[in-house]
Parts: C-alpha cells; sequence; structure tokens
C-alpha cells in the first residue's frame, strides 16, 4: 500500500513520513477513528514505507521486492492479527489470512460486518483468542527476513479476549528489537488501560466532504449526488461507498417508506370510506409483503432502521435548518408533504414503535403480526395533533 493510494488524510501521512525520516519509530502505535478513514491503509502504507529501502521523501517506491511483496501482503515481517470465528479449536488468524487479504485488495476500505459477511458468519461473533497471543510471540521471536522491521498489525484489538490481552502486555512493553505493532481500533475506550499506556495514539481524523465528493464524481457518479452522499456518510469513505453500493435497495426502502406512511395518513386522517378501505387493504398487503421469508430478517431490519433515520431527518426538517439534514433529492422531494406530520406530538411514539418492531423481528418474532401491528400503529400515530 502507498500512500498516494489513500484517500485524504494528508496530516497524517505527513506525521508518519517525518517520523520515518527522523528516525522516531515507536514501537507501539495504535490508529483510532471511525470505520472507512483509512486507518489500516495508513498502517499498511507505514510499515511498508518503514521497510522500503528505495523510499523516497513522499512514499514507498513500489517497484523493489519488499515494496512488491508488501503490496501483495506476503513479506515474511508482516503480520496480522484480526477478529476470527473459531471452527475448530486450533483456528488462529493463519487458517483465515486468504479471505483476510483478498478483503484487503479487493475491496480496500470495510468494516467489521463486511469481514463477517466475508467469512459467510453474520449472525455470529468474533474474536481475538487467547492462542493469538502465543502465534505474536512465536512469529516475533523469528529472525527477520530482512534487514528492516518485524511488523505486527492487530485490526479491532478492542476484540481481544481478556486472557489474549493480557499475555499481550508483556512484549509491548519489552519488544525485541526493530519490531512494531500498530494497532487500529474503532473503539480505542474498550482496550485495558494497560494497553492504551503502551502505545502512542494516532488519531485518524474524518475525512473531508469534499475529499469523498470528488472521488464519488471520479467513480462517474454525478457530482449534486456525490455532494449528497458526501455529506450522508459523515467522514467516512466506507459510509460514503455503502450509500452509493445499495443505492437500488435504499430506493426500494424509501418506497417501502412511503407506501406505509401514506396509506397510514389515508386511513387515519381522511374521511372518504373508500379511500380508506383501500389503503387498509393495501397495507395488509404491505406487511405481508414486508413479512415474506425472500425478504430475510437482516432486510427487514435494515428497513426498520432506515425508517427511523427518515422519521428522525423528517421531524428535523420542521426546524427549517437545511444543515442538519442529511437526505438524498428522491427523499428530500417525499419529505417536503411529510415532514408537517412529524412532529413532537408523535414523534417519540412512532420512533418506539419502530425501534419495537426492529428488536421482534431480531427476537425471531412472527413478521406478519409485526409489521401489521406496525401498520395499524403507524394509523393511530400519524393523525396524532401537535401538543
Amino acid at each position: 500500500m502507498l500512500f498516494r493510494d489513500i484517500i485524504g488524510q494528508e496530516a497524517t501521512k505527513q506525521k508518519l513520513r517525518q517520523a520515518v525520516r527522523e528516525g522516531r519509530i515507536p514501537h507501539a502505535q495504535l490508529f483510532t477513528g471511525i470505520a472507512g478513514i483509512g486507518k489500516l491503509q495508513l498502517a499498511l502504507a507505514y510499515s511498508q514505507y518503514l521497510n522500503c529501502p528505495n523510499r523516497t521523501e513522499e512514499d514507498s517506491c513500489g517497484a523493489c521486492p519488499t515494496c512488491l511483496q508488501w503490496e501483495r501482503l506476503q513479506h515474511p515481517d508482516l503480520h496480522f492479527v484480526f477478529p476470527i470465528v473459531k471452527a475448530d479449536a486450533g483456528d488462529t488468524c493463519d487458517a483465515y489470512l486468504e479471505p483476510w487479504r483478498e478483503i484487503i485488495l479487493n475491496k480496500h476500505y470495510f468494516d467489521l460486518d463486511d469481514w463477517h459477511r466475508a467469512l459467510g458468519i453474520e449472525t455470529k461473533q468474533s474474536m481475538i483468542y487467547e492462542k493469538e497471543s502465543g502465534e505474536i510471540l512465536r512469529k516475533l521471536s523469528l529472525k527477520s527476513y530482512g534487514e528492516g522491521y518485524k511488523v505486527m498489525i492487530i485490526w479491532q484489538p478492542e476484540k481481544m479476549n481478556a486472557d489474549c490481552a493480557n499475555k499481550l502486555l508483556k512484549i509491548l512493553e519489552e519488544p525485541a528489537p526493530k519490531t512494531v505493532f500498530l494497532l487500529v481500533s474503532e473503539h480505542p475506550e474498550k482496550l485495558l488501560s494497560t494497553i492504551q499506556s503502551r502505545v502512542q495514539t494516532i488519531c485518524v481524523p474524518r475525512l473531508e466532504k469534499e475529499t469523498i465528493a470528488e472521488v464519488l464524481v471520479r467513480q462517474g457518479i454525478d457530482s449534486s449526488k456525490a455532494n449528497d452522499i458526501a455529506r450522508i456518510a459523515n467522514g467516512s469513505y466506507l459510509a460514503a461507498q455503502k450509500k452509493v453500493d445499495e443505492s437500488e435497495e435504499n430506493q426500494q426502502e424509501l418506497r417501502d417508506f412511503i407506501a406505509l406512511f401514506r396509506d397510514a395518513y389515508t386511513v387515519g386522517v381522511l374521511s372518504d370510506p373508500q379511500k380508506k378501505f383501500e389503503s387498509l387493504k393495501r397495507l395488509r398487503q404491505w406487511s405481508l409483503d414486508m413479512a415474506d421469508s425472500k425478504v430475510g430478517r437482516e432486510k427487514q431490519k435494515h428497513f426498520l432502521q432506515y425508517a427511523q433515520q427518515q422519521v428522525r431527518e423528517n421531524f428535523i426538517r420542521n426546524v427549517n435548518q437545511p444543515e442538519l439534514n442529511y437526505q438524498i433529492e428522491e427523499e428530500r422531494a417525499f419529505s417536503t408533504k411529510f415532514a408537517p406530520f412529524i412532529h413532537a406530538g408523535n414523534v417519540e411514539e412512532i420512533m418506539n414503535q419502530l425501534d419495537l418492531a426492529e428488536r421482534q423481528i431480531e427476537q425471531n418474532g412472527n413478521a406478519k403480526v409485526i409489521f401489521f401491528d406496525l401498520c395499524l400503529q403507524m394509523i393511530v400515530l400519524i393523525k396524532k395533533s401537535r401538543p
């Protein structure tokens, strides 16, 4: 990984390059920040720069044997630790190196959910187990392949179990010469305080909105939509990319959201009995469609999360401060007329009902009952008057 391949983060890149040029190499560093801002990429580029024999003022050469091995993530002095789900009591991270390299090389920016999906373990909990600490000690005790540094990158170190974390303390305090630990964390507060005290922390900032929008435009996205997505992403390129990737799914969720509240409004507010009857039939069908097993519980939960976000956006829209809203053009178009119906008199109860439905789906409740009950609740709540 070269520094020039990383989106933004120029100040952090400069800080890392300067430390190498001046020979100030901490034995353990902790890269912290939200998902999707390039923490792992910075750790990879920094470790490659540290070991490249032909590095320039700005970057690794990218052509020497060391760089070529580093960019394939196959250099003998480059080691990884990351959360896994043990299929066998003897498993360590080495058993998962192939999918690990693949997700870095192909996806570049990813989070823990993406990693779980890559392993096909979406519903399980991953962890860095005690046995991994023994592997770390073993690997770092081996003689270095070259004249450079041995590098141990630990992704999501907060996922270490207590035994693993405690066993890591000793080597963090007294590492072998020319050994570097690079910890990459989204929740450093979950690390043992004794680990936090043994590392130098690098706080990686959120990306600038303009930086994300520029990258999206280069990918062929309309500039107006790119700016909307970049703003919604709130500094995370990963969040922006997911918004792009989920565009069609988001469109369907918006259609489902509109259908739910339009028909709830017709039944709850309008007086025409025929329109009420037709809307009630549509709501019944809507609940059956949402409960269809082909939709799946993860998509059902995702819709309910999306609905909560849109209710929040519509409530905020009433304060007439556009800078507080995070919607794309299609969502804004619907909110223009819908927002007045989400107010202080019903917003909390609507959010509670959507949250309750999400929790019930997660607990394997009957989806048909859950979604039809949600429709009935929305009929009642949408007609509540302002306080």
